[in-house]
Formats: structure tokens, sequence, C-alpha cells
């Protein structure tokens, strides 16, 4: 059988609106919308969770959440709170707010500076640790704050007046679009330690300052200049209360149903028309989205001979984000007295930072007893209600090229004597790194396991087990990024390539879609009248806490108590 044709049932139990390949958050933002509007909708997901990067496990009893540690814009009115409020989830979601005295500690060499959950108070720990930059400083983030509202604007463009008006609405984006974050922080800023600083958070994006996309990371860092908040049940609340909301609108989510290909129909010009599972069950759809990167999808899914020459040229062009290590660690420590906070930490050498990334990509990882720069986060710090009295879960992660495990990348299960040497060295080389911070931890550690890029690719299936997507540069982002309607009719994409990476980027990517579909504008999907509001609370403070956490938190300490 040709790879078009497909053999449809005219109706019957496989009939669906719209059929979804993945769940992560994109893929299930973009399911409530379009179940909100009457479409039957459904999920499929390979993994035995539904969640993608977004999912939560257990480790001996123990919670991790590989991809979410920290959102922004959660305040009543911003951003990520009126998409949770217009996908119907805000009321079933509690946040913690990090730290806000240092939701995020950069650590460079013996130097340490804390950012503060907000904007002002930001200038003003700089100001006051660099007083000769002060006018610099006030510039720069200014700079920042204002592309970044620039950028939201341009969604929401409508009609002549306003098309005609964008170039004096977006003047700072315009002057600074095609530039680097490396080459705008050189303009703004001199004192070496400060451009370490204000280049730290290269880590939310896996790429090098000198190749990171200055307005994405405006975009980035506003997205956070009101703080860092974590959800009360890892990232698996977010999907449980995303589930809950799609099948209350009747859409539903399959998991352990991987997807082979996707059907078509059609001569020249291809329609997508259903999935084939890896079993050879076949379901018809009227449409087809992907929440899978381009690359799985149009390569793997659809076919290289089913595109045109110029998507198949895009394609062979495409670049991917690095991907990482992390080491999930339980340990009976007493992380506070370590110095420790509700606030991530990234660990850098007192180096530029671009020669830092250049060193975490080289192809040879074994040299060195401890990696260059780490990133770490300890969930029952953010999360009080999964502390109980003694245990505390650590993410520590660092960034690599996927070519230090190429030759495993055909691994099955179970896993090669060599690969698991090569994981259990990476492992002690990743705890010589966190000592850098917690000196004595090695002799708290109660288990450890290492997730590695070949732990990416199968559970998430992306691409060379990439944590971001398509690489965040100036040449695949905004107008150059994969759109969310493909050239094969009735085919569309969502996820963390098409809008932004991250939580609410990749969440705000299903809203876009869903709106390509019912032909409506973003605001239009995200206007509620909803009285709903996220809970949000103290990280630091527990005074504020409702009866039900209080009970929650005091039964799961006198759990381990009693054993």
């Amino acid at each position: 059988m040709p790879p078009s044709a497909t053999s449809r049932p005219v109706h019957g139990q496989n009939d669906f609106d719209t059929i979804i390949i993945g769940s992560g958050v994109g893929g299930l933002a973009a399911a409530i919308f379009l179940s909100k509007a009457g479409q039957k909708v459904l999920v499929l997901e390979q993994h035995d969770v539904p969640g993608g990067w977004c999912h939560s496990f257990y480790l001996n009893g123990h919670r991790f959440t590989p991809g979410v540690h920290y959102v922004g814009l959660l305040d009543k009115g911003q951003s990520t709170s009126q998409l949770y409020e217009a996908l119907g989830i805000a009321e079933n979601l509690v946040f913690f707010r990090m730290n806000p005295a240092g939701y995020e500690h950069a650590y460079i060499g013996d130097e340490r500076f804390d950012f503060p959950g907000n904007f002002d108070q930001l200038i003003a720990a700089l100001v006051e640790r660099f007083p000769k930059e002060e006018k610099n400083i006030t510039k720069y983030l200014n700079l920042v704050k204002n592309v970044s509202a620039e950028l939201q604007l341009l969604p929401n463009v409508e009609g002549f007046w306003q098309h005609l008006t964008i170039p004096f609405r977006t003047k700072n984006m315009g002057k600074y679009a095609l530039f680097s974050l490396k080459r705008v922080i050189d303009w703004h800023i001199k004192d070496p330690l400060l451009k370490k600083i204000l280049n730290i958070q290269f880590g939310d994006h896996g790429l090098a300052p000198a190749k990171a996309s200055f307005p994405l990371h405006c975009a980035v860092m506003d997205h956070y200049f009101n703080g860092g908040f974590y959800p009360c049940g890892g990232g698996a609340a977010i999907v449980k209360a995303m589930t809950r909301t799609l099948k209350k609108h009747g859409g539903e989510v399959r998991t352990q149903q991987s997807v082979k290909k996707i059907l078509l129909e059609g001569g020249k010009r291809k329609t997508a028309a259903g999935v084939v599972l890896k079993g050879g069950e076949k379901l018809f759809a009227q449409r087809i989205i992907s929440n899978a990167d381009p690359n799985i999808t149009y390569q793997q899914l659809v076919g290289g001979i089913n595109l045109s020459r110029k998507l198949r040229k895009k394609l062979s062009k495409t670049t991917y984000s690095c991907t990482s290590l992390m080491l999930f660690l339980t340990v009976t420590m007493d992380l506070r007295a370590a110095g420790m906070d509700s606030g991530n930490i990234w660990l850098m050498p007192n180096e530029d930072m671009d020669t830092v990334y250049e060193r975490m990509m080289m192809p040879d990882i074994t040299t060195e007893a401890a990696f260059e720069g780490m990133f770490i986060s300890c969930t029952t710090l953010k999360d009080p209600s999964s502390f109980d009295g003694k245990h505390h879960s650590i993410e520590a992660i660092t960034y690599l090229d996927y070519k230090v495990f190429e030759e495993f990348k055909n691994e099955g299960k179970p896993r090669s004597e060599k690969y698991l040497q090569f994981k259990e060295l990476l492992t002690e080389k990743m705890i010589n790194t966190l000592e850098k911070v917690l000196p004595t931890i090695r002799e708290h550690i109660v288990h450890k396991e290492l997730g590695t890029p070949i732990t990416n690719e199968y559970y998430i299936n992306s691409t060379k087990g990439n944590v971001y997507g398509t690489e965040k540069k100036l040449t695949q982002i905004g107008p150059f990024a994969y759109k969310s309607k493909s050239e094969i009719k009735n085919l569309y994409l969502c996820g963390a390539s098409i809008v932004s990476h991250g939580v609410a980027g990749a969440g705000y990517s299903g809203l876009q879609t869903a709106g390509e579909i019912l032909g409506k504008k973003q605001r239009e999907l995200l206007n509620t009248d909803s009285d709903q509001s996220i809970l949000i609370l103290e990280a630091e403070n527990n005074s504020n806490y409702p009866l039900w956490l209080q009970e929650k938190i005091s039964a799961k300490k006198r759990r381990i108590a009693s054993k």
C-alpha cells in the first residue's frame, strides 16, 4: 500500500475531530481549548504517564519532576495565570513562591549573587554590588523589560492601522532583534563579574550567550522578574489538573500508545487523516496535532518522501538544543542548615560564560573530576508538602553534547554493561560537582539515579535527547521558527519548538495551535470571565498555610517518624 493510501471507516469508534500526538503541556493545552469548543479530542502518549517533560515520577517513594523547576508570571493578571484561568485549571492549582529574596542564586567561582523576585529590588541589589554600573544596570534591565513587553504585543496586532504602527510600538525590539545576548550585554555593561551574573540564565536556553537571541532572553528574564514559583505536588499537579479538565470536557488521554506514523491521503497535496500505532491499530481524525519536535514529526511520523523540497531543506539545517545529565538524589541532610533554601542555584566557574558553555559541549567529559557548571534544585524546599521531615529530594542538571552518548543511541533494555559503567562514572562526577556547594552530601545519600540523553530519548522521545526543542538561536525563532500550521493539510504542530520552551512557553504553543484551528485570536481564547485564581503560598513562610496543607505535612512527618 502506498504511503498516502488509507483504509478509512466512514463512521465508528475510531473517529475523532482531533488526535494529538504527545501529552506535554502544549498538547494538553491544545486539547483542552479544542474540547471546550466542542471537539472530540484524543491525546496519545507513548509513556505510561502523561505530561512529557512536566511529568513526575517516584524513586523509593520520593517524587522528582525532571522538567519543571520554576514557573513565572503567576500573580493575578499575569500571562501564565491568565493561561491557567483560560484553561480552567487555576482553581485546582497551588503554587509556592520561592524565596523572594533569592529565587535564583548565582554561584560564580567564590562569588555569589542572589536574584530577588522583584524588578526594582533586582536593580537595587545589582547597584549596591556594582555602584559604578548604576546607570548601565538601570538602562539594561529596563531595556529587557521593554523588549519583552513589545514581544507580547505582536500576537494581538490586528488591522491595517495597528500593523502600520508596529515599528513605533516595538522600536526597542526592532533595534536589538538581530543581536545575541552576549553582544547586547557587552554594549551596556563593563564589569566582568556583572556580565557573568547577567549572562548566567543562559542555562534557561541551554545555549551559549553568544548564540542566544537577545529578545528571547528578554522574554525569559522578564518571566521571572516577579519571582519564581513551584507547583505543590510537582509538575504532575499541573498535568493532573489539565487531564481532569480535558476529561470534564469530553476529551480522552491514552497512555502507552506509541504512534508509528501519521496517515496521509491525497496526491501531490497531502492531507493528514489519522495515525498508525506501534501495534498496527489505525485511528482516524479530521486533523492531527503533533506535540513532538519537528524532526520526530516530519522525518519519522510523516516521512521525508511526503515533504516539499523547501521543508526538507529546512529540516536538514535545523539544530536542536543541547541535551542533559540529570542526577536525582534522596538525602538525609539538613539542607537549610547547609545554606540551601527554595531558590535555584546556578553553579559556574568565574569565567566567561561562552567559554564555560563550550567546555560543557566537549566530546570527552571524563577527563575532569567535576563538571564545569550545574543547576541545583531542591524540590522538598520548594514544595514543603513533599518534605517528610527527614528526606530531601535534589535534582542536579548539567548540559552536554549528544555526541558523548552517540555510541549508546540504539541501547535497548536491559542496558549494556558499558553504558551502565559510563553512567556510574558520570554519577560520581555529578556528586563531585555538588560537593562544591554541599561538601558533606556524599555521606548523606540514601538513593541516587542518573538520567542521561538516552533516558530523555526513551521517555520523552526528543531528537538526540534535547531538553528545549529546537535550538533558540536567532535564525530559528520568531518568523524563522516552525509554524503551528504545517504544509500538510490538517496537520498542526505545538510544543517547545513553536512559540517558546519551558512550561509556560509550551502551554502557549497549545493555545496558539488551538487558535489556528478554531480561527480565533489568542486574546479571544484567553478572555475569560472566570473568577478562578491560583492559590499562592510562601515556600519560606508556613504561617499562611491552610489547614488541609498543615495536616498533610504533619501526616507525612508522622509516617516517617513511626518507621
